[in-house]
């Protein structure tokens, strides 16, 4: 049997080959048949360039059907790919090219003369530019080729990609994710969300991210359904292909844009059976306000680069606002505190152990052996903790937890009610040096108008009926909007970094 993801992913669509796959607004529609023809053009490019089984891509490049016909055609050549975030500097991409050591550097035509110079001088044997247009140069290059319809033989382990996770500390880490993660993972969301060739799945997602990537495209592509491609959130095109759709997925930015909008109403959501948010935690109060809204339990999700996709809110039955639902199918969790694994209902860190968890940290071995238990559970560094269900409440990273006067403190705890409080758009809460406690929280707040602030009493009175006294944030700042990345996660690093010299007393 041929376990290479790309296979697997033909097996299920072939049937349907004349069935539309891609459909981007305002440029054309892909049938399942020509997403086919165009990953076997990209993939005879590739081993035309001598590219093989194990040998390494880059591409950063914006979003494209000609770059998912890359990856693609890296899975059926098994070759390894790794999308960079395209907002990445020459300096950062440095970093990843020595690291891995790719064959070739896609990238889109504006870096080409940068990313040529830097892949010269750490000897990169091919560099190419692939731009967006439907006449980009490289892509008509690509479809005057030969086609190559041959499937890699892959097993399992194999290596299909490296995506690199920012961490809290250091550089970033090349996870190592095989076709067996990636299939899995795919099978498992397909079951949990109910997908079928029926469907429509709106995708404003980047393509540089597991969100975009894996989770999205895996799934819909295995399910044979149409994907509406929008090259990103735009809240009139959502709006406008809403009504086409029957499944959502996004980042909770993306929803919080939705709710503000005076547009978005049930004439153009009336189809939709599903929305979906992750890459970020959804706020207890963006779940409520687009419920109110909508009449629709927006469905959370909880995963990691490492992972894929590890616990989901049901489909059918209770989706409850804070939590992040049940392990998906085969899939283990459990927390544990230290050394000990804890009952119900105790809050520690989360450990996964399933087919999904990727296989190792690219040339780290004794990385990957200190985030394994010795018995198979990959370290997420996620707190929280399941209840009698099995049900997962996240609480932060075991990284962003504040240890004051002995006492652990937990950021989630405080955000989720600051962001309850009405004045207060979005929170973050970090540590700050104290002299007396060591650390105390701070809590960085934005308002939802910056002429009318809440005043810090108020504020202090409502979470003093909920929090004990060390876990009040010690001062509040205010700010115009908290950093964040391509998908919408707070950079709590930034934050740290920035208000390193507050020392409080």
């Amino acid at each position: 049997m041929n376990n290479n993801l790309y296979q697997i992913l033909f097996d299920e669509f072939k049937n349907f080959e004349n069935n539309i796959c891609f459909d981007v607004p305002g440029q054309r529609k892909w049938s399942f048949k020509d997403v086919d023809i165009l990953s076997s053009f990209f993939v005879s490019y590739l081993r035309r360039l001598g590219l093989k089984k194990g040998d390494r891509i880059i591409s950063q490049t914006e979003k494209s059907i000609a770059s998912v016909g890359l990856y693609l055609a890296c899975l059926r050549g098994g070759i390894i790919y790794t999308p960079l975030n395209t907002s990445y500097t020459l300096s950062e991409v440095e970093y990843f090219i020595e690291n891995i050591k790719p064959k070739l550097f896609v990238c889109s035509p504006e870096r080409l003369k940068k990313i040529s110079l830097t892949c010269e001088k750490l000897d990169i044997p091919n560099y190419r530019a692939l731009g967006t247009s439907q006449d980009d140069p490289f892509l008509e290059e690509i479809l005057g080729l030969e086609q190559d319809n041959k499937i890699e033989q892959c097993y399992e382990d194999d290596t299909a990609a490296i995506l690199f996770t920012s961490g809290t500390t250091g550089k970033s880490k090349g996870a190592m994710i095989t076709h067996g993660n990636l299939s899995s993972n795919a099978f498992a969301l397909k079951k949990s969300w109910g997908f079928t060739r029926n469907d429509t799945l709106l995708h404003a997602l980047p393509i540089f991210h597991v969100h975009g990537l894996f989770v999205a495209l895996h799934t819909a592509l295995l399910s044979a359904s149409k994907i509406i491609f929008l090259e990103k959130f735009d809240i009139s095109q959502v709006n406008e292909s809403l009504k086409e759709a029957s499944v959502m997925m996004g980042v909770p930015t993306f929803y919080n844009r939705l709710i503000s909008e005076e547009g978005f109403d049930k004439n153009i959501y009336a189809g939709v059976r599903l929305f979906i948010s992750g890459s970020a935690p959804l706020t207890e109060k963006t779940f409520s306000e687009f419920k109110d809204k909508t009449d629709h339990s927006i469905l959370e999700r909880y995963g990691m680069t490492e992972t894929g996709m590890i616990t989901s809110n049901p489909l059918l039955g209770d989706r409850i606002e804070g939590t992040v639902g049940f392990s998906l199918p085969d899939i283990e969790i459990r927390a544990r505190k230290d050394n000990k694994i804890l009952p119900s209902n105790e809050k520690g860190v989360i450990e996964v152990r399933g087919p999904n968890v990727f296989k190792g940290y690219w040339q780290m071995e004794e990385k990957t052996k200190e985030d394994f238990t010795e018995d198979g559970f990959f370290i997420t560094g996620d707190i929280g903790q399941i209840d009698d269900d099995g049900r997962l409440t996240l609480s932060g990273r075991s990284g962003d937890m504040i240890i004051s006067g002995g006492y652990n403190v937990y950021p989630k705890e405080i955000e989720i009610i600051l962001n309850t409080i009405n004045g207060i758009k979005e929170s973050a809460v970090i540590g700050a040096k104290h002299e007396d406690f060591g650390e105390c929280p701070i809590a960085i707040l934005v308002s939802e108008d910056s002429n009318n602030l809440v005043s810090d009493d108020y504020i202090n009175s409502l979470l003093q009926e909920s929090l004990a006294k060390y876990k009040i944030p010690k001062s509040y700042i205010w700010i115009n909007s908290l950093p964040v990345n391509a998908m919408g996660k707070v950079q709590k690093k930034d934050l740290r970094n920035k208000y390193d010299k507050i020392l409080l007393c």
